[in-house]
C-alpha cells in the first residue's frame, strides 16, 4: 500500500466543488432559519411589516430578474404587470365575488395572456427602443385605470376586503404575508435555478451574450424570449396581487409607478442580476434603505435621492452586482483547484507499463505486415 510521501499531492477539483457544495447547503439553511424566525424576532409591528415590504420587493425582482438576468433585456415597465395583477386581484374580488385566493392566481393567469401580445410586439426591437416600450405600456395603463372611475374606481382608488377576515389582528396578519411572500419567493428561485440549469436556460444566456450569434446556431431566439417574457409577468402578477391582498388599497398612480419597475431593476442590479440570490440581497438592501429614509424624513425625495446615489456607485464600483464581486473576491484568495486527481506513485508505474506494452504490441504488428 503506497505511503503518503508515495502520492502525487495535487488539488483536486472534486473536493473544492465539495467543500463548495456543503457551504451553499449551509448558507441555505441559515439563511432559510431567519427567514422562518423573523417574525418572532421582529420587535414590533412597524418592523414586522417593513419585513413584509422587503418581501414584496423581493418577489418581484426576482421576477423581473427572468427577463433581465436571463436574456439581458432591461424592462422599465414591470410595473405594468404587478399592477394589473393586483388590481385584476382585487376587481375579481369586488366585482365577481371571487375567493381572494383563486382571485390571484386567476389574476396572474389573465396577466400571462395579457403579456403574450405585448411581448410579441415589444421583444422585436432591443436595447434602448425595448426599454422605451416598456415605459409606454405604464404610461398608457395608468391613464386607462385613472379615466376608468366607473371600473376602477380611478383616483379615488379600490379598496379589498381583509383576506383572513376582520378577526384577525394587523400584527397576525403581518406575519402570515411574510409567510406567504417567503413561499412564492422560493417557489420563483426554485423556477429560475431549474431554468439556468436547463437546455432552455442555455438557449436564453446564449441570447444574452450575442442574439444574433445564437440565432444562427440554431437557438429559437424568439420563441425564448417570448416564453421567458410571459413567465416573467406571470411571477409579477402574483407578486403585485398578492400585495394587494396585504395592503388593503390600490392607487393607479403607485400601482402604474415608472417608480416601481425602477426599483425593481435597482434591486437586481445591487444584488447581481446573473445570481440566484442577486435581487433577494438587493431587495434586502434597497427596501431597508426606502423604508429608514420614509421612517426618518416623512414625505420628502429623500429617499429617491438616495436610491439614485446607490445606483450609481454600483454602477462605478461593482457593475455586476454585489455577490458576483464577493465571489470574485473570494476566488483571489481561494486555492487554485485542478482537474488532476491525487494518483499514486504505483499508479502510475502502471500507467507507464501499460502505455510501454502497448506500444511495443503495436511494433510487433507493424513488423508482421513488413514481412
Amino acid at each position: 500500500m503506497p505511503s503518503d510521501s508515495d502520492l502525487v499531492t495535487v488539488p483536486a477539483r472534486a473536493r473544492t466543488s465539495t467543500t463548495t457544495r456543503v457551504a451553499k447547503v449551509l448558507g441555505l439553511l441559515v439563511l432559510a432559519g431567519l427567514v422562518i424566525s423573523f417574525p418572532s424576532l421582529a420587535p414590533d409591528s412597524f418592523i414586522l411589516s417593513v419585513g413584509v415590504v422587503i418581501a414584496s420587493y423581493a418577489v418581484l425582482a426576482t421576477s423581473w430578474n427572468f427577463v433581465g438576468g436571463f436574456t439581458g433585456y432591461i424592462s422599465l415597465g414591470h410595473a405594468a404587470y404587478s399592477g394589473l395583477g393586483g388590481y385584476g386581484t382585487a376587481l375579481l374580488i369586488t366585482r365577481a365575488d371571487v375567493n381572494p385566493w383563486l382571485a390571484m392566481v386567476a389574476a396572474g393567469v389573465l396577466v400571462a395572456a395579457f403579456a403574450v401580445p405585448v411581448g410579441i410586439a415589444s421583444l422585436r426591437v432591443r436595447g434602448a427602443s425595448f426599454v422605451i416600450v416598456s415605459i409606454a405600456l405604464v404610461l398608457i395603463l395608468l391613464l386607462v385605470f385613472q379615466s376608468w372611475g366607473s371600473f376602477t374606481g380611478g383616483s379615488n382608488g379600490i379598496r379589498l376586503p381583509r383576506p383572513f377576515g376582520d378577526d384577525v389582528l394587523r400584527p397576525e396578519q403581518h406575519e402570515r404575508f411574510f409567510y406567504l411572500h417567503a413561499a412564492l419567493l422560493a417557489v420563483l428561485l426554485l423556477c429560475w435555478w431549474a431554468i439556468d440549469r436547463s437546455r432552455f436556460g442555455m438557449g436564453l444566456k446564449a441570447i444574452r451574450e450575442d442574439e444574433d450569434k445564437a440565432q444562427s446556431l440554431g437557438v429559437p431566439t424568439f420563441t425564448y424570449k417570448l416564453v421567458v417574457f410571459v413567465i416573467s409577468a406571470f411571477f409579477t402578477a402574483l407578486g403585485g396581487g398578492m400585495y394587494a391582498l396585504w395592503f388593503g388599497f390600490l392607487d393607479p398612480i403607485f400601482q402604474f409607478s415608472i417608480l416601481v419597475g425602477s426599483y425593481m431593476v435597482l434591486m437586481s442590479l445591487l444584488g447581481g442580476i446573473r445570481s440566484l440570490f442577486g435581487p433577494l440581497l438587493g431587495a434586502v438592501i434597497v427596501g431597508y434603505a426606502m423604508e429608514f429614509f420614509k421612517a426618518q424624513y416623512g414625505d420628502t425625495q429623500a429617499h429617491l435621492i438616495a436610491m439614485g446615489a446607490l445606483l450609481a456607485i454600483v454602477v462605478l464600483f461593482m457593475p455586476d452586482g454585489i455577490i458576483p464581486a464577493l465571489r470574485g473576491l473570494v476566488n483571489r484568495f481561494r486555492p487554485q483547484a485542478a482537474s488532476i486527481r491525487e494518483v499514486s506513485a504505483a499508479e502510475l508505474a502502471e500507467q507507464r507499463r501499460a502505455a510501454e506494452d502497448t506500444g511495443g504490441s503495436e511494433r510487433g504488428e507493424k513488423e508482421e505486415v513488413r514481412r
